[in-house]
């Protein structure tokens, strides 16, 4: 059976018409014969949208029960019975009643799809996983519904159902979203103006991302190499030479001049693994690339424009930025050059040739030569010495001709050349054509040459010579480079590697650079105050600080250490111990730059560390203000009417009805005094200035007054207590507290004929209280989230408490040495057991400062 096909309409906020846009659709496709049912559809009491459903079958909803309260879900079973070609189900991040099949909506929607049925569904941008912390930034509300980007992603349809914030505002004030009791306060909070922009933004950009994966899949498929120029990419080329930086800059300001447009930088390397880029350059223009919100990427390739216009081509690029050549005139009159050949080839992609300061200077060597020291001496003493022996040698052998005198000389000269390297072999190519000339062509002893073969002959021997020495030499210089670049990609990787596992990246990056070079100590230092307008006060060591150092005695200031290498205009890393050769510095560099991006990341670490706090007290603040606004409304609002009925001269109250409503203010200002304890309660614990007085008490005396506390309602709580319990060492006034929220919980979700029980034992050097209920219970994977401020774990009103009870008592118990975790009472319901030390067990308990 073929999968169903998932359509889904994406809004930027509620009521911008998803429903009604989804409704419509159903009824084209009922219209053209497809059987279309109404799986579950949620019109909010929208006119408009519920007179959209016209004649479509409605499959009835199950009604589910939960702590007590009577919930309407889309039925299922009902739904894969029927079997329609299209169910159309609303609200896909909709969390179901817990006991359902399924935890969330869009999982009943992927077995309706794997069963073969078509869904039509609706979400908003601020459900999507990936968006949820930017959501909450922004509108300062935390949606708990949320679903997978990659459900949405995978469906076949995304369409976008988008209004103006103006019109949507419009559409509020009309009442055609929002019953009119709540319009005023959705206009001036979640529906202000700068809100729904930036969530219209949201939905813009991340359906368009969407789109674009859309697309690249289909230019997969089809083979399409081709540049469209559906959306801006900036690709810059980077050689790994000084310029890079210039050519970033100026690609990401031809990338700002279009919004969206993507910036991604190419270096390509040689596939014959020879070192061809600076790795210092590279690494600190991975970090510019990646610091102006683009991408780094490398691709191996021999031909350098055919391997960067693959790439472009591959990630349909439409703009490539070069910088120009850094070859000199004659080597530009010899070949074209990758700009140019670049340029030629790129067909549609615009082509920038940027100019910088290193062009025509001629690409910079390190001037090392190929062969080691002992090598060329070597050489050039066989040339000056092996040279007359050879000649000495051939002229005691009168028989040879003049063929076999130049092939013997031609193998010394190559012999030379494989021993001292290029300018041995030219000074023995030399000397040995000016002895072939003097002893063994005619006429002898003069330079003079006779015979035209004997000329062509010498020229040959002279143009083989030079041509096998200028081989050799650069076979020598190949070695060495490889040599090299294997190594410094060895040691790069064992950076990389040992960075990855080391619990503190920057730590672990000098210690690897430490050993790796055999260094005594290695420093990051940091200028401080480098704006102060003083030129010279990068050489004052009072300027530096030292932000990070492994091995002994490490360098305070540039000047102390035997190598210095600056990273930027704040940063430097010095080197103690030996000086390091120019060869290695490149290395040292990479290291370098690596260094500044761990500390970066370490100070960005430490930051939101610092932040986290401060954030997780703004979500405290927020989610208090909006909780409390019906809690303690509610018992002021019904105070004031007692207060404000009796003391009316309008209506005369008989002695019951005073009691009545003396009796409702007395209720009343108790259930808000207690509201009031509890947030001072929270605030403390937050704020760590609770303070706790531990004495030994027995939990039989704590344990009726805080049934006493709970009043009438308590009346039923039955205990279990045994009369040989150790005493435990509490708060008693704490503790109480912690009974009445726990026992208060556990009534609210008891049936009125099976009451709580409280029970009582020892274990373990603890005494074990357990309040047991027989209600619906909580599953086991939130149990957790029950402990959690301000969460009433699927409540739908304000009656049952802001939900500090519970995180409050935990709170409590925990400062007084304590536990509370919750278990499940065998036969259904909840049970919370809260630990606390036995009296016997303790000796002392540090009072924690007020």
């Amino acid at each position: 059976m073929p999968r169903g096909e998932l359509r889904i309409y994406l809004g930027a906020a509620p009521g911008v018409g998803k429903t009604y846009a989804m409704l419509e659709e159903a009824q084209r496709r009922a219209e053209r014969g497809t059987d279309v049912v109404i799986a579950l559809v949620e019109t909010h009491g929208r006119p408009h949208t519920a007179a959209m459903i016209g004649d479509l079958e409605v499959i009835a909803r199950r009604t589910a029960t939960y702590r007590g309260g009577t919930f309407q879900e889309m039925d299922l079973d009902a739904v894969l019975a029927r079997h329609p070609a299209v169910a159309v189900v609303d609200e896909l991040a909709h969390t179901n009643v817990p006991g359902s099949r399924h935890a969330k909506r869009w999982q009943d929607i992927q077995e309706l799809l794997d069963a073969g049925i078509s869904v039509l569904s609706t979400v908003n941008i601020q459900h999507l996983e990936s968006l949820n912390d930017v959501v909450a930034q922004i509108t300062g509300t935390t949606q708990r519904e949320t679903v997978p980007d990659q459900i949405v992603r995978a469906a076949a349809q995304v369409e976008l159902v988008d209004m103006t914030p103006e019109a949507l505002r419009r559409r509020m004030a009309h009442g055609n979203i929002y019953p009119p009791d709540k319009i005023d306060a959705a206009l001036g909070n979640y529906f202000r103006v700068g809100n729904l922009t930036a969530l219209r933004e949201l939905a813009l950009l991340w359906l368009a991302g969407t789109v674009d994966e859309q697309l690249d899949a289909y230019r997969a498929q089809q083979g399409i190499s081709a540049t469209w120029e559906a959306r801006e990419r900036v690709v810059v080329a980077l050689t790994g030479g000084p310029e890079g930086a210039t050519l970033i800059r100026r690609a990401a300001r031809i990338a700002a001049r279009s919004k969206g447009t993507d910036l991604l930088a190419v270096h390509v390397a040689r596939n014959d693994g020879l070192a061809g880029a600076d790795p210092a350059h590279l690494a600190r223009q991975r970090v510019l690339v990646e610091s102006l919100g683009g991408t780094y990427h490398q691709v191996l390739g021999s031909d350098i424009p055919a391997a960067l216009l693959d790439f472009a081509r591959g990630v349909n690029a439409t703009q490539l930025v070069l910088g120009a050549s850094r070859r000199g005139r004659f080597a530009q009159v010899l070949s074209r050059g990758v700009g140019v050949t670049t340029t030629a080839l790129s067909g549609p992609i615009d082509v920038h040739l940027v100019t910088h300061p290193e062009a025509g200077r001629g690409r910079r060597t390190a001037g090392v030569p190929a062969l080691s020291r002992r090598r060329r001496l070597l050489g050039f003493t066989l040339a000056v010495l092996g040279m007359p022996v050879l000649t000495a040698s051939l002229k005691a052998l009168p028989d040879l001709t003049l063929t076999s005198d130049i092939l013997l000389f031609l193998a010394a000269v190559v012999g030379v050349a494989l021993v001292g390297g290029l300018w041995p072999a030219l000074l023995a190519a030399l000397g040995g054509s000016l002895l072939l000339n003097w002893f063994f062509t005619p006429p002898f002893a003069t330079l003079t040459i006779a015979g035209a073969d004997n000329l062509l002959a010498l020229a040959v021997f002279v143009g083989v010579a030079v041509a096998v020495s200028g081989v050799v030499d650069m076979a020598a210089r190949r070695t060495r480079d490889a040599a090299r670049a294997s190594a410094e990609a060895q040691t790069l990787a064992t950076v990389a590697g040992s960075v990855l596992r080391g619990q503190r990246p920057l730590t672990a990056l000098l210690d690897r650079l430490r050993e790796t070079f055999a260094l005594r100590a290695v420093s990051v230092l940091e200028l401080v105050d480098a704006a102060d307008g003083r030129p010279d006060r990068a050489r004052e060591e009072a300027a530096w600080r030292l932000v990070a150092s492994v091995g002994d005695a490490p360098a305070t200031s540039p000047g102390a250490g035997e190598t210095a290498v600056p990273v930027d205009d704040r940063l430097t890393v010095v080197l103690c111990g030996r000086r390091l050769a120019a060869s290695d510095r490149r290395v040292v560099e990479a290291f370098a730059a690596q260094a500044a991006v761990a500390l970066r990341q370490q100070r960005l670490a430490a930051q939101a560390a610092a932040a986290r706090p401060l954030a997780a007290a703004d979500r405290m603040r927020t989610a208090l203000l909006a909780a409390v606004s019906h809690d303690l409304r509610t018992p002021l609002a019904s105070a004031k009417a007692a207060v404000s009925s009796l003391r009316s001269h309008d209506v005369e109250f008989d002695a019951a009805d005073r009691d009545e409503l003396l009796a409702t203010a007395d209720e009343s200002l108790d259930r808000l005094g207690r509201l009031v304890a509890n947030l001072l309660d929270m605030s403390r614990l937050q704020a760590g200035a609770l303070g706790v007085h531990a004495v030994a008490i027995g939990v039989e005396d704590v344990v009726p007054r805080a049934l006493d506390e709970l009043g009438p309602p308590a009346a039923g709580v039955r205990t279990d207590i045994p009369a040989d319990l150790p005493a435990a060492t509490a708060d008693p006034g704490l503790l109480e507290r912690v009974l009445v929220n726990i026992v208060a919980n556990a009534l609210r979700h008891s049936p009125p004929h099976r009451p709580p029980l409280v029970t009582a034992s020892a274990h373990a050097g603890q005494v074990e209280l357990r309040i047991i209920d027989h209600g619906p219970g909580i599953p086991a994977d939130q149990w957790e989230h029950v402990f959690q401020p301000f969460q009433r774990l699927g409540d739908r009103d304000n009656t049952a408490g802001v939900g500090l009870g519970l995180a409050l008592s935990r709170g409590l118990a925990e400062a007084m040495g304590g536990s509370i975790t919750p278990e499940t009472t065998p036969g259904g319901g909840l049970t919370m057991v809260l630990r606390l030390p036995a009296a016997a067990s303790v000796t002392a308990m540090e009072e924690p400062p007020a």
